[in-house]
């Protein structure tokens, strides 16, 4: 079907869904019609029938009751053109939008305090975001098995090995995703801790924290976003001040379950592992995440503070720090650790996460502490690597001099660094892009 055609039969049902609620509801709009149309017919006794007389009535019946059905079937399809009715198993719905005992008390006064838009009903969620509530449908529907998802699917490597799976949002969903983080998202409250996806913090500002440590202790949550369900996520919307409808609704777009691809006779199918989740590669997944966390940042800080520690958080990376003005003696900070460590798994379980103990690491003077990929040793701002910036150094210089970079290296992985070390160093990275920037003007295309 064209998109005209498709485009005509969406008013066509949005038209007649009016008419139907002028009528004052499918069945009223149905017998209005039977009436309007004469297909109406009056009932009588058939014992005094003649037998032609007999079968006139029974005709006009039928006629009737075909009649009816059609109108049916039409009011039924205008209604579900504007309703959700069903988004798939295991998701709660309802098109009854009336207040629940678990509406906020205060929703409005938090909506107006975060500059929250003031959405109702999924048709004023549809329209904010430019969808049909046919559209909205599709995005949000459940689907357990299937043939096309509004995901792109493709794997990274990670530094460390193994391959980090990335789902990426079709352009519709992704442009509804950037719509929710811009207007939602971002005007919610985040813990002072949480450094990553933050405006106006970055990886620096994470590793500022804990520059010139005696210890640093670094932990790593396990299956990060995958851990995130999409009912934690309804939760947030649910606490903004949204109700039920429109948290369900907000909560599926920023949502997809894990999933594996089979192949059967020619065919790809999605088939779904788990519960919807933050996929890794959404918009709104890192923003959702660190609201997900306030609470937990909360209690995490707390316990820092109690011991004379420092903490903070980027993404998935907890990092605790002594201070090397602390007077502990090393006996005192290995009962520190050992306490600290006990109570932080219990602190994460509570809070629905889990520690991956695997990548516990503690770092003492001795060596060199990184948070976040930069270096915190000692009292200066924390610093890109040294051995980054020497083979950042010299991939220049070779390719200054007609030498080719080593495999696996390319000019974008090199501003990628440079990128990096302007961060820390502004000037010193600016000096490395207008080399990159240089080199690449004058490469062959």
């Amino acid at each position: 079907m064209s998109s005209t055609s498709t485009q005509n039969l969406r008013e066509h049902w949005q038209t007649l869904w009016q008419d139907i609620e002028q009528a004052g509801g499918r069945y009223q709009y149905v017998q209005q019609q039977l009436v309007t149309q004469g297909f109406v017919v009056e009932r009588r006794p058939i014992d005094n029938m003649s037998k032609a007389e007999r079968q006139r009535y029974k005709t006009m019946l039928k006629k009737e009751a075909a009649e009816e059905k059609n109108l049916k079937k039409d009011a039924w399809q205008a209604y579900k053109s504007q309703h959700m009715v069903y988004l798939g198993r295991h998701v709660y719905w309802s098109d009854d939008h009336s207040a629940d005992k678990w509406d906020v008390t205060d929703g409005e006064r938090r909506r107006v305090s975060n500059q929250l838009p003031t959405l109702t009903q999924p048709k004023e969620l549809a329209a904010a975001l430019n969808l049909s509530i046919a559209q909205l449908k599709g995005l949000c529907y459940q689907r357990e098995v299937a043939t096309c998802v509004p995901y792109t699917h493709f794997s990274i490597q990670k530094r460390r090995g193994g391959t980090r799976e990335i789902w990426s949002p079709i352009p519709t969903l992704k442009t509804a995703q950037r719509w929710i983080l811009h207007h939602i998202l971002d005007q919610l409250p985040t813990h002072g801790a949480a450094h990553g996806f933050v405006s106006g913090r970055s990886i620096v500002t994470n590793a500022e924290v804990h520059r010139d440590s005696a210890v640093l202790i670094k932990l790593d949550l396990k299956n990060f976003f995958p851990t995130i369900h999409w009912r934690r996520a309804k939760g947030v919307f649910r606490q903004a001040g949204y109700p039920e409808s429109i948290a369900t609704l907000l909560a599926l777009l920023c949502s997809e379950s894990p999933r594996q691809m089979v192949q059967q006779n020619g065919v790809t199918y999605y088939v779904a592992l788990a519960d919807r989740a933050l996929p890794q590669g959404a918009p709104t997944s890192p923003a959702l995440s660190n609201i997900v966390c306030v609470n937990m940042d909360r209690r995490l800080t707390g316990l820092a503070d109690k011991h004379g520690l420092r903490y903070s958080r980027y993404a998935d990376d907890l990092t605790f720090s002594i201070p090397s003005s602390s007077a502990a003696n090393s006996d005192a900070q290995n009962a520190l650790i050992g306490l600290l460590l006990g109570s932080v798994y219990k602190i994460v379980k509570e809070e629905g996460f889990v520690l991956n103990t695997d990548k516990t690491s503690i770092v003492r003077t001795g060596q060199q502490q990184n948070v976040t990929g930069m270096v915190v040793n000692g009292e200066s701002a924390p610093r890109v690597p040294r051995r980054i910036k020497r083979m950042l150094r010299a991939a220049i210089h070779n390719l200054q001099q007609g030498r080719a970079l080593p495999e696996g290296e390319s000019l974008a992985t090199l501003s990628g660094y440079a990128a990096w070390i302007t961060s820390a160093e502004p000037e010193l990275g600016r000096h490395y892009l207008e080399q990159i920037e240089a080199l690449a003007k004058a490469t062959p295309a």
